[in-house]
């Protein structure tokens, strides 16, 4: 790349790391408020909240990272053309490609970040979460010492604790256990602490009592014991791990490529299978759309007085609509396999036509009449497309 065009990687580059950090940063920050009960009803250390949230960024990255790169150009490219560079590299000769391979060679970038993405990181990711759900699931303090709420591991047993101190620590523990037939036993404590060891996990509870009965009707007297510390089995009351069954999107390329027959998940949805393989290969397509999209319609100069807003807001739209198309073919490939010429054929549709269009707004001379005044209709179709109120005039194409 020439002088130029390196000024205008590191412009639409600048831009494009800005707006992923700040997406990915409010859209991390709005999956952990959502998680957030880990730390404050479930118990879970901060460590394992942490883990559990930061490993949904490969996902957000998949999906965030195309929409900012589509942002990125489109302020890149109307801050150029507002600054008035596009009109004097226009003026000087230089071609709209001279514009668009900066962003192209960008794309390419993007676009290998994806891929990486969606064929390592991404199923990496997914199943070590779904590890630590499964850890969160089978874990008692999770499922059973909420809070506020009665819960019952098994027939016979109770508890209920009142409350959870920042340090993890329980307050306000009530335990009754009438397993026994013989005997029926209440336990009260102030305070309690979950306690695991390699034998299991043991409730401590400190500063309580225990109020004991028998069930033999003659013998109905209360017997109080008051403890200072008293240990509580709990290792065997926890819900039992049941064995999850790995989506596709947790599985890797070699897994989709040449699933299991005997895979049970496989045998009850094949489509689901089909789809996630050929999204790996279609979603690096769409930031060469996305660029192509925005030199198409926003590579031509305009002075001043010309509307630009008109031509930023059918770009975005135009790509938002290709992507919204390609979704729509994803779920079709899910029930029928003909869709997947829809997948790749709507990005590779919209870079052809995108291509086209930004090319004859530097050659007309090259092509005949039809396809002159073919291209002209559409450039001034996308440019008079612009929302009430904004003003100005539609552009053809070149300075005034």
């Amino acid at each position: 790349m020439d002088l130029f065009s390196r000024y205008v990687f590191r412009q639409a580059a600048g831009s494009f790391l800005l707006i992923l950090l700040t997406l990915t940063a409010i859209v991390w920050l709005a999956t952990a408020l959502s998680r957030l009960e880990l730390l404050t009803a479930q118990g879970q250390s901060a460590v394992l909240f942490l883990k559990m949230t930061l490993l949904a960024l490969p996902n957000l990255f998949a999906l965030i990272a195309p929409n900012a790169f589509l942002l990125a150009c489109l302020t890149t490219l109307d801050r150029l053309n507002g600054d008035s560079e596009l009109i004097a590299m226009t003026a000087s000769g230089a071609p709209i490609w001279r514009f668009a391979t900066p962003l192209v060679i960008l794309a390419g970038l993007v676009a290998m970040i994806i891929v990486s993405v969606n064929f390592y990181f991404q199923p990496l990711s997914a199943r070590l979460l779904r590890s630590y759900v499964t850890q969160v699931r089978t874990d008692l303090i999770s499922q059973v010492l909420r809070p506020g709420q009665f819960s019952s591991p098994e027939k016979g047993l109770t508890f209920h604790i009142a409350d959870r101190a920042l340090n993890g620590d329980l307050e306000g523990l009530v335990v009754h256990d009438e397993r026994d037939p013989a005997q029926t036993m209440t336990i009260l404590a102030k305070r309690g602490r979950i306690v695991k060891a390699e034998g299991g996990a043991f409730l401590t509870m400190s500063d309580g009592h225990i109020q004991r009965f028998s069930a033999d009707r003659a013998e109905r007297d209360v017997q109080i014991v008051e403890f200072e510390q008293y240990v509580f089995d709990i290792s065997q009351f926890g819900p039992k791990s049941k064995v999850e069954e790995i989506k596709p999107r947790a599985r890797y390329l070699s897994e989709l490529i040449n699933p299991d027959p005997d895979d049970l998940y496989f045998k009850r949805f094949p489509g689901k299978f089909r789809s996630e393989l050929h999204n790996r290969f279609a979603t690096p397509l769409y930031p060469f759309a996305y660029a192509l999209i925005a030199i198409a319609l926003l590579g031509g100069v305009r002075t001043v007085r010309q509307n630009r807003w008109g031509s930023v807001i059918t770009a975005f739209g135009c790509s938002v609509g290709i992507r919204v198309a390609g979704l729509a073919a994803m779920n079709m490939l899910t029930l029928s396999s003909w869709a997947v010429a829809l997948v790749y054929g709507i990005p590779l549709t919209a870079i052809a036509v995108s291509a086209w269009i930004a090319s004859r707004q530097f050659s007309n001379a090259l092509w005949p009449d039809w396809s002159r005044a073919l291209s002209t209709k559409i450039r001034i179709a996308f440019s008079t497309l612009s929302l009430p109120g904004l003003g100005g005039r539609a552009s053809t194409g070149g300075a005034a």
